[in-house]
Protein backbone atom coordinates (compact mmCIF):
# COMPACT_ATOMS: atom_id res chain seq x y z
CA UNK A 1 0.00 0.00 0.00
CA UNK A 2 1.37 3.23 -1.08
CA UNK A 3 2.36 5.78 1.95
CA UNK A 4 0.31 8.82 1.71
CA UNK A 5 3.10 11.99 1.57
CA UNK A 6 3.24 14.22 4.73
CA UNK A 7 1.38 17.72 4.29
CA UNK A 8 3.84 20.38 3.02
CA UNK A 9 4.38 23.46 4.54
CA UNK A 10 2.22 26.73 2.94
CA UNK A 11 4.23 28.87 0.45
CA UNK A 12 5.42 32.46 1.54
CA UNK A 13 2.57 34.55 0.48
CA UNK A 14 -0.42 32.02 0.84
CA UNK A 15 -3.85 32.96 2.24
CA UNK A 16 -5.96 30.71 4.39
CA UNK A 17 -9.44 31.43 5.65
CA UNK A 18 -10.32 30.31 9.78
CA UNK A 19 -13.75 30.68 11.08
CA UNK A 20 -14.30 32.01 14.55
CA UNK A 21 -17.76 31.83 15.42
CA UNK A 22 -19.05 31.78 12.32
CA UNK A 23 -17.05 34.67 11.05
CA UNK A 24 -14.48 34.57 8.74
CA UNK A 25 -10.81 35.81 9.68
CA UNK A 26 -8.54 35.68 6.67
CA UNK A 27 -4.82 35.46 7.42
CA UNK A 28 -1.41 35.52 4.91
CA UNK A 29 1.98 33.76 5.57
CA UNK A 30 4.73 35.85 5.14
CA UNK A 31 8.32 35.48 6.40
CA UNK A 32 7.09 32.11 7.70
CA UNK A 33 4.88 33.30 10.10
CA UNK A 34 0.98 34.02 9.73
CA UNK A 35 -0.44 37.78 9.70
CA UNK A 36 -3.62 38.65 10.32
CA UNK A 37 -6.42 40.60 8.72
CA UNK A 38 -6.80 43.56 10.84
CA UNK A 39 -10.47 44.48 9.86
CA UNK A 40 -11.56 40.79 10.31
CA UNK A 41 -10.13 40.48 13.70
CA UNK A 42 -11.67 43.52 15.09
CA UNK A 43 -15.32 42.15 12.91
CA UNK A 44 -15.14 39.42 15.12
CA UNK A 45 -14.29 40.14 18.34
CA UNK A 46 -15.79 43.39 18.37
CA UNK A 47 -19.08 41.95 16.64
CA UNK A 48 -19.11 45.51 14.50
CA UNK A 49 -20.16 45.99 10.84
CA UNK A 50 -17.61 48.70 10.40
CA UNK A 51 -14.09 47.49 11.75
CA UNK A 52 -12.19 50.54 10.44
CA UNK A 53 -14.25 53.10 11.99
CA UNK A 54 -14.06 51.08 15.17
CA UNK A 55 -10.09 51.16 15.19
CA UNK A 56 -10.43 54.83 14.20
CA UNK A 57 -12.32 55.40 17.72
CA UNK A 58 -9.75 53.22 19.09
CA UNK A 59 -6.60 55.12 18.20
CA UNK A 60 -8.33 57.99 18.91
CA UNK A 61 -9.21 57.03 22.57
CA UNK A 62 -6.04 55.09 23.64
CA UNK A 63 -2.81 57.49 22.72
CA UNK A 64 0.01 54.94 22.67
CA UNK A 65 -1.94 52.69 20.62
CA UNK A 66 -2.28 55.10 18.14
CA UNK A 67 1.22 56.11 18.68
CA UNK A 68 2.64 52.41 18.05
CA UNK A 69 -0.24 51.72 15.09
CA UNK A 70 2.49 52.15 12.34
CA UNK A 71 5.00 49.00 14.04
CA UNK A 72 2.08 47.09 14.93
CA UNK A 73 0.38 46.76 11.26
CA UNK A 74 1.84 45.56 7.83
CA UNK A 75 0.45 46.39 4.48
CA UNK A 76 0.36 42.62 2.81
CA UNK A 77 -0.81 41.48 -0.79
CA UNK A 78 -4.04 39.43 -0.15
CA UNK A 79 -6.09 38.02 -2.67
CA UNK A 80 -9.79 39.59 -2.48
CA UNK A 81 -12.55 39.13 -5.32
CA UNK A 82 -11.11 42.40 -7.15
CA UNK A 83 -7.36 40.89 -7.26
CA UNK A 84 -4.62 41.28 -5.48
CA UNK A 85 -4.95 44.21 -2.95
CA UNK A 86 -2.53 45.53 0.20
CA UNK A 87 -4.58 44.54 2.92
CA UNK A 88 -3.49 45.79 6.55
CA UNK A 89 -2.03 42.54 8.63
CA UNK A 90 -0.72 41.85 12.18
CA UNK A 91 0.91 39.16 14.22
CA UNK A 92 -0.32 37.16 16.88
CA UNK A 93 1.72 38.91 19.03
CA UNK A 94 -0.16 42.56 17.58
CA UNK A 95 -3.76 40.86 18.20
CA UNK A 96 -2.97 40.37 21.58
CA UNK A 97 -1.44 44.17 21.56
CA UNK A 98 -5.05 45.19 20.32
CA UNK A 99 -7.74 43.36 22.11
CA UNK A 100 -5.97 44.77 25.47
CA UNK A 101 -8.11 47.94 23.81
CA UNK A 102 -11.18 46.12 22.62
CA UNK A 103 -14.08 45.57 25.51
CA UNK A 104 -15.76 42.73 24.41
CA UNK A 105 -16.81 39.44 26.33
CA UNK A 106 -14.92 37.43 23.27
CA UNK A 107 -11.20 38.68 23.20
CA UNK A 108 -10.87 35.86 25.51
CA UNK A 109 -11.80 32.69 23.55
CA UNK A 110 -10.80 34.52 20.81
CA UNK A 111 -7.38 34.79 22.44
CA UNK A 112 -7.41 30.90 23.00
CA UNK A 113 -9.23 30.36 19.12
CA UNK A 114 -5.74 32.29 17.84
CA UNK A 115 -3.33 30.20 19.49
CA UNK A 116 -4.57 27.34 17.46
CA UNK A 117 -5.10 28.81 13.77
CA UNK A 118 -1.96 30.49 14.79
CA UNK A 119 0.35 27.57 15.00
CA UNK A 120 -1.94 24.93 13.29
CA UNK A 121 1.03 24.81 10.72
CA UNK A 122 3.12 22.55 12.83
CA UNK A 123 -0.11 20.73 14.43
CA UNK A 124 -0.90 19.32 11.31
CA UNK A 125 2.52 18.78 10.00
CA UNK A 126 3.00 16.43 12.96
CA UNK A 127 -0.66 15.17 13.18
CA UNK A 128 -2.59 15.15 9.60
CA UNK A 129 -5.53 13.62 11.07
CA UNK A 130 -6.13 17.28 13.17
CA UNK A 131 -6.30 18.79 9.59
CA UNK A 132 -9.12 16.66 8.86
CA UNK A 133 -11.30 17.27 11.77
CA UNK A 134 -10.55 20.99 11.38
CA UNK A 135 -11.52 20.98 7.91
CA UNK A 136 -14.62 18.85 8.71
CA UNK A 137 -15.41 21.48 11.72
CA UNK A 138 -15.12 24.38 9.55
CA UNK A 139 -17.44 23.26 6.71
CA UNK A 140 -19.93 21.79 9.35
CA UNK A 141 -20.03 25.36 10.86
CA UNK A 142 -20.76 26.40 6.98
CA UNK A 143 -23.74 24.02 6.88
CA UNK A 144 -22.49 21.12 4.49
CA UNK A 145 -24.16 17.95 4.91
CA UNK A 146 -21.84 14.71 5.41
CA UNK A 147 -22.28 13.39 1.65
CA UNK A 148 -20.44 16.43 0.75
CA UNK A 149 -18.38 16.77 3.28
CA UNK A 150 -16.83 13.31 2.67
CA UNK A 151 -16.52 14.21 -1.30
CA UNK A 152 -14.40 17.36 -0.05
CA UNK A 153 -12.25 15.92 2.10
CA UNK A 154 -11.69 12.63 -0.65
CA UNK A 155 -11.32 15.31 -2.91
CA UNK A 156 -8.36 17.15 -1.20
CA UNK A 157 -6.51 14.76 -0.13
CA UNK A 158 -6.33 13.51 -4.45
CA UNK A 159 -5.72 16.34 -5.17
CA UNK A 160 -2.89 17.36 -3.42
CA UNK A 161 -1.54 14.06 -4.14
CA UNK A 162 -1.72 14.68 -8.29
CA UNK A 163 -0.41 18.47 -7.52
CA UNK A 164 2.49 16.73 -5.88
CA UNK A 165 2.98 14.67 -8.51
CA UNK A 166 3.17 17.32 -11.36
CA UNK A 167 5.22 19.39 -8.90
CA UNK A 168 8.29 16.88 -8.76
CA UNK A 169 7.81 16.19 -12.51
CA UNK A 170 8.44 20.21 -12.92
CA UNK A 171 4.96 20.74 -14.60
CA UNK A 172 4.10 23.51 -11.38
CA UNK A 173 3.50 26.25 -13.68
CA UNK A 174 1.64 24.41 -15.35
CA UNK A 175 -1.11 23.18 -13.37
CA UNK A 176 -3.62 25.37 -14.10
CA UNK A 177 -3.50 23.86 -18.16
CA UNK A 178 -3.28 20.25 -16.39
CA UNK A 179 -6.63 20.79 -14.25
CA UNK A 180 -8.35 22.71 -17.19
CA UNK A 181 -7.36 19.23 -18.99
CA UNK A 182 -8.79 16.92 -16.94
CA UNK A 183 -12.13 19.69 -16.76
CA UNK A 184 -12.57 19.43 -20.35
CA UNK A 185 -12.03 15.39 -20.36
CA UNK A 186 -14.95 15.24 -17.35
CA UNK A 187 -16.74 17.47 -17.73
CA UNK A 188 -17.02 18.89 -21.58
CA UNK A 189 -15.67 22.47 -20.49
CA UNK A 190 -13.17 24.69 -18.93
CA UNK A 191 -12.61 25.15 -15.04
CA UNK A 192 -13.20 29.16 -16.07
CA UNK A 193 -16.32 28.43 -17.66
CA UNK A 194 -17.50 25.97 -14.99
CA UNK A 195 -16.78 28.68 -12.54
CA UNK A 196 -19.05 31.24 -14.81
CA UNK A 197 -21.83 28.67 -15.44
CA UNK A 198 -22.40 28.71 -11.28
CA UNK A 199 -22.06 32.80 -11.19
CA UNK A 200 -18.63 32.16 -9.32
CA UNK A 201 -16.04 35.26 -9.44
CA UNK A 202 -13.85 34.63 -6.61
CA UNK A 203 -15.07 31.58 -4.52
CA UNK A 204 -13.61 28.14 -4.75
CA UNK A 205 -15.18 26.14 -7.35
CA UNK A 206 -15.07 22.81 -5.41
CA UNK A 207 -16.45 24.55 -2.49
CA UNK A 208 -19.81 24.70 -4.72
CA UNK A 209 -19.51 21.55 -6.95
CA UNK A 210 -22.25 18.95 -6.03
CA UNK A 211 -21.30 15.76 -4.48
CA UNK A 212 -21.39 13.73 -7.82
CA UNK A 213 -19.47 16.94 -9.53
CA UNK A 214 -16.78 16.74 -6.59
CA UNK A 215 -16.36 12.43 -7.23
CA UNK A 216 -15.95 12.78 -10.76
CA UNK A 217 -13.30 15.39 -10.23
CA UNK A 218 -11.33 13.23 -7.82
CA UNK A 219 -11.96 10.13 -10.16
CA UNK A 220 -10.35 12.07 -13.29
CA UNK A 221 -7.12 13.57 -11.11
CA UNK A 222 -6.43 9.64 -9.79
CA UNK A 223 -6.92 8.64 -12.65
CA UNK A 224 -4.26 11.07 -14.22
CA UNK A 225 -2.23 10.50 -11.41
CA UNK A 226 -1.80 6.69 -12.13
CA UNK A 227 -1.30 7.08 -15.97
CA UNK A 228 1.29 9.69 -14.95
CA UNK A 229 3.25 7.47 -12.78
CA UNK A 230 3.13 4.37 -15.71
CA UNK A 231 3.48 6.36 -18.68
CA UNK A 232 6.15 8.79 -17.11
CA UNK A 233 5.93 11.97 -19.37
CA UNK A 234 8.62 14.13 -20.00
CA UNK A 235 7.28 17.04 -21.04
CA UNK A 236 4.20 19.10 -21.02
CA UNK A 237 2.55 17.75 -24.10
CA UNK A 238 2.77 14.36 -22.84
CA UNK A 239 1.61 15.53 -19.52
CA UNK A 240 -1.37 17.23 -21.10
CA UNK A 241 -2.18 13.53 -23.18
CA UNK A 242 -2.45 12.18 -19.29
CA UNK A 243 -4.53 15.17 -18.27
CA UNK A 244 -7.05 14.22 -20.74
CA UNK A 245 -6.82 10.61 -20.83
CA UNK A 246 -7.54 10.83 -16.96
CA UNK A 247 -10.40 13.35 -17.56
CA UNK A 248 -12.05 11.05 -20.37
CA UNK A 249 -12.16 8.47 -17.89
CA UNK A 250 -14.25 10.47 -15.75
CA UNK A 251 -16.36 11.32 -18.70
CA UNK A 252 -16.94 8.32 -19.28
CA UNK A 253 -18.56 8.09 -16.10
CA UNK A 254 -20.48 11.27 -16.54
CA UNK A 255 -21.95 10.24 -19.66
CA UNK A 256 -23.49 6.89 -18.05
CA UNK A 257 -24.64 8.74 -14.77
CA UNK A 258 -25.95 11.47 -17.24
CA UNK A 259 -27.74 8.69 -19.28
CA UNK A 260 -29.17 6.55 -16.20
CA UNK A 261 -30.42 9.75 -14.24
CA UNK A 262 -31.91 11.22 -17.33
CA UNK A 263 -30.40 14.28 -16.09
CA UNK A 264 -27.26 16.48 -16.70
CA UNK A 265 -24.26 16.54 -14.24
CA UNK A 266 -23.08 20.33 -14.31
CA UNK A 267 -25.81 22.81 -14.12
CA UNK A 268 -25.66 26.29 -13.03
CA UNK A 269 -27.11 25.56 -9.29
CA UNK A 270 -24.72 25.72 -6.41
CA UNK A 271 -24.44 23.35 -4.34
CA UNK A 272 -24.99 24.90 -1.08
CA UNK A 273 -28.04 27.43 -1.42
CA UNK A 274 -28.37 30.74 1.33
CA UNK A 275 -31.35 28.45 2.52
CA UNK A 276 -29.58 25.18 2.51
CA UNK A 277 -26.25 27.16 3.85
CA UNK A 278 -28.93 28.58 7.26
CA UNK A 279 -30.74 25.36 7.66
CA UNK A 280 -28.32 22.44 7.50
CA UNK A 281 -25.51 25.45 9.89
CA UNK A 282 -29.16 24.71 12.44
CA UNK A 283 -29.39 21.40 11.93
CA UNK A 284 -25.72 20.47 12.99
CA UNK A 285 -24.74 23.26 15.35
CA UNK A 286 -24.60 20.64 18.29
CA UNK A 287 -22.60 18.14 15.96
CA UNK A 288 -19.91 21.07 15.37
CA UNK A 289 -19.53 22.48 18.59
CA UNK A 290 -18.75 18.43 19.84
CA UNK A 291 -16.12 18.09 16.53
CA UNK A 292 -14.79 21.79 17.97
CA UNK A 293 -14.05 20.30 21.31
CA UNK A 294 -12.42 17.72 19.53
CA UNK A 295 -9.98 19.85 18.49
CA UNK A 296 -9.73 21.99 21.33
CA UNK A 297 -9.22 19.25 23.64
CA UNK A 298 -5.83 18.65 25.26
CA UNK A 299 -4.48 15.33 27.00
CA UNK A 300 -3.60 16.14 30.69
CA UNK A 301 0.24 15.92 31.11
CA UNK A 302 2.10 13.89 33.53
CA UNK A 303 3.44 15.31 36.54
CA UNK A 304 7.16 13.70 35.83
CA UNK A 305 6.18 16.25 32.25
CA UNK A 306 7.52 19.50 31.68
CA UNK A 307 4.90 22.51 30.50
Amino acid sequence: MENTPAPQLPLEGENKVDIFKKMEVRKVLHNGEWWFVVNDVIAAVAQTPDPAGYLKKMRARDESFGEGWGQLVTPLPFKTTGGIQNVNCVTIEGIFRILQSVPSPRAEPFKKWLAKVGFERLQEIQNPELAIKRAIALYRAKGYDDEWIDARIRNKASRELLTSEWDKRGMKEYIAYLTDAISVGTFGIRTAVHKKMKGLSGQSLRDNMTPIELTLTTLGEQATREITKSTNPQNLQEHMGAASQGGRIAGHARVNIERATGKPVVSNQNYLTDRQRANNAQTHKGLSQMLQSLLEFEPKKKDNQQP
